[in-house]
């Protein structure tokens, strides 16, 4: 019988890129009820239509800052999937205490009623952004990070286990520049990138998807799991879009300007997945590490782990994949249609 068989799913910020990519992989083994809850109305709409052929999905209107709301929506959830947050880094950088209250207390919500509810499994999605943070949006993911490791050592006699994921930019989601490069082409015939020479973690939509379940199957208590994934320079990423744009087009590369604006408030140059620090509390396998609990220990075991040593884990110190490699990634993923 596969995992979530006959299971109850509770996805929180499910009419999202990942929210989405996880409702069709979990749908694969026929779960007794996935809920999907959103604040977003018309993308609840649009996934109902899309999705008509379900009988067991649910629907939930509500948001994360509403303790109330959430705690109602996991009565008898067996999983959930925390996905939601406030994303946009200006936005989070001109709205500070939105991002605050989405964020962080919108953790702390679904960690209490998580308890409350007796849920068996709590996965919470991070970001890159949140080691050594220079942003809100950042910060405050990393104060949820914080409140997820340290609910792992308040659950009492409940039997929760809360467990995190942190994601580099998750190629073809809504707040990734792939289609924002895209429409600048056809719109403006130009890309504004902040600083050519950034380099970012980058990974698909299935990856993702498929780290956060791998997490709720493998959590132990507290722990943040990091996928090893390509490093790229945004450089080469917008020369592919541009040419592969162009050709469909059928007009020339040099048509195409790219602009340098320069790093926006809060921006990096490089991100960081997991810190020299972390790497001392961590382990490693083939394809992630996992970052254990400092509240419970080092007691969690995964076969084949080893010490992942004292070096941390950042764009700036693993080698970009090639221009080529960069293509295959996105025509493999057909991030490069019209």
């Amino acid at each position: 019988m596969a995992y979530f068989t006959g299971k109850k799913v509770l996805i929180i910020g499910g009419t999202g890129s990942i929210g989405r990519k996880l409702l069709d992989t979990i749908l694969l083994d026929s779960p007794e009820v996935v809920r999907i809850f959103s604040r977003d109305e018309h993308k609840q709409f649009e996934l109902q239509q899309e999705m008509r052929e379900f009988t067991n999905i649910r629907y939930l209107i509500g948001d994360i800052r509403d303790y109330d709301r959430v705690y109602r929506a996991m009565h008898d959830i067996d999983y959930v999937f925390h996905v939601a947050a406030m994303k946009h880094v200006p936005s989070c950088e001109y709205n500070p205490f939105e991002a605050v209250q989405t964020n962080i207390i919108g953790t702390q919500n679904v960690i209490q009623a998580s308890l409350n509810a007796n849920v068996q499994r709590t996965i919470f999605t991070s970001t890159d952004k949140a080691i050594s943070p220079t942003n809100t949006y950042g910060a405050s993911k990393l104060m949820a990070e914080r409140l997820i490791a340290s609910a792992q050592n308040h659950t009492g006699p409940r039997q929760t286990v809360f467990a995190a994921v942190r994601f580099g930019n998750v190629m073809g989601s809504r707040g990734s520049v792939i289609p924002l490069f895209k429409k600048q082409i056809l719109k403006n015939r130009e890309i504004t990138v902040t600083d050519l020479m950034m380099t970012r973690f980058m990974m698909t939509l299935k990856q993702a998807s498929d780290l956060t379940i791998q997490a709720m199957k493998e959590a132990q208590g507290g722990e943040i799991f990091v996928l090893k994934m390509p490093v790229l320079l945004l450089e080469d990423l917008c020369e592919v879009i541009i040419e592969h744009m162009t050709l469909r087009l059928g007009i020339s590369p040099s048509d195409i300007r790219m602009k340098e604006i320069g790093l926006r408030p809060g921006e990096k140059m490089f991100e960081e997945l997991m810190t020299q620090e972390e790497a001392l509390n961590a382990l490693e396998l083939e394809h992630m590490f996992v970052i254990q609990n400092i509240f419970l220990g080092k007691n969690a075991t995964y076969e084949g782990a080893k010490p992942a040593g004292q070096s941390s884990y950042s764009s700036n110190n693993v080698p970009v994949i090639t221009r080529n490699e960069v293509e295959q990634m996105l025509l493999t993923n057909g991030l490069l249609e019209l």
